[in-house]
């Protein structure tokens, strides 16, 4: 599996330089300010030189979900139970959930995958790619194995292959899973080196009980494990989750298919990151929606030197802060392939190359 990591990785291919120029000189084209879209700006033109492309087309959307369940609950570090899990996947399945209201509003599919749940779900639509019934209880031990977690990124990676050869022209990342703060929270204490507690914020809404008891089981996650910062797949193995890993397969996945991948909340941000570690080169996929409540969140898009373009302290997960950057990038493309200056007969704005 670790052979079929390295040559998927080393696959991907930078951004296409004739395109990004071609759409920044098309911007430059359009009958506006230089650069007045600020961030939407170099969005789409981080899209035509993903794709290769200045005829930027996201018109087919969807958001992946992909759900996971997370031995580390057995610690009391939630107010749910798993079985909500199981529960919203199929709420995704069946178009119900929150992501999918949101998701319907912008013209955007949700998928929902079951990556590793404790309860199967018998929703019709629920994506079965479950690698076990929920991980190992992080505060006793490893999540999963080394090969487990690359296991799941390549079904990431898959995914993304499916769904582009389905006629997807981007995606945004979810995920559902009860503990999955946790773990993430977890994740980020091993990477940036620092405590449990400056990282770790209340989820779905923990009382302060909860939220010690979610610190401590970090803390002794921490010191069971040991994981290895520099190694980025011992920090995921031991102290993610099977939604992560694959979401981290989302990211290079779509790096290697030429398909942009939308950052959502922390969890995703996370995802994002650890990505970003195992292959740099992926970061040519991704795009920033919001920054979430959840306090390693700012730290990890700082880290990733990716600036998320809404501040709204959001913490809902399941994509749906990511579904809300398709709008704002449909507004950009209107006026990307709308009205030149040569339409209105203004004289066009010097760019300066200084």
């Amino acid at each position: 599996m670790q052979n079929w990591f390295d040559e998927v990785a080393g696959r991907i291919e930078p951004l296409d330089e004739g395109a990004l120029k071609a759409a920044r000189d098309k911007w430059n084209a359009v009958a506006k300010p230089i650069g007045s879209l600020g961030q939407l700006e170099l969005m789409v033109e981080k899209i035509a030189g993903l794709t290769g492309s200045i005829d930027v087309d996201i018109s087919k959307r969807a958001v992946m979900v992909l759900c996971a369940d997370n031995g580390v609950v057995a610690q009391g570090v939630t107010q749910s139970e798993p079985e909500i899990t199981t529960v919203i996947a199929g709420s995704v399945a069946r178009g119900i959930s929150s992501v999918c209201r949101m998701a319907q509003t912008v013209n955007a599919d949700a998928v929902s995958v079951d990556m590793g749940m404790m309860t199967p779900s018998d929703v019709p639509g629920v994506i079965d790619r479950c690698i076990a019934r929920g991980t190992g209880d992080i505060s006793l031990g490893p999540a999963m194995s080394r090969e487990q977690a690359l296991t799941a990124i390549k079904i990431g990676v898959d995914l993304v292959a499916q769904m582009k050869a389905d006629g997807y022209k981007i995606l945004a990342t979810g995920e559902m899973g009860i503990g999955n703060t946790t773990t993430s929270s977890a994740m980020a204490a091993a990477f940036l080196g620092l405590p449990a507690e400056t990282v770790t914020g209340r989820g779905a809404g923990l009382s302060n009980a909860g939220l010690a008891r979610k610190c401590a089981a970090i803390e002794r996650a921490l010191a069971v494990n040991e994981p290895d910062a520099n190694d980025a797949l011992d920090v995921l193995s031991k102290l993610g989750g099977f939604d992560i890993a694959g979401l981290v397969g989302l990211f290079i996945g779509g790096a290697v298919h030429r398909a942009p991948i939308v950052i959502d909340g922390f969890i995703s941000a996370l995802a994002a990151y650890t990505a970003a570690r195992l292959c740099p080169a992926c970061t040519c996929a991704m795009l920033p929606s919001h920054v979430s409540a959840e306090p390693a969140a700012r730290m990890l898009f700082d880290e990733l030197g990716i600036e998320p373009i809404i501040h709204a302290g959001l913490r809902l997960g399941e994509g749906t802060g990511a579904v809300l950057l398709f709008p704002l990038l449909d507004a950009a493309l209107a006026l990307y392939n709308g009205t030149t200056f040569d339409d209105t007969g203004i004289e066009a704005y010097e760019v300066d190359l200084k």
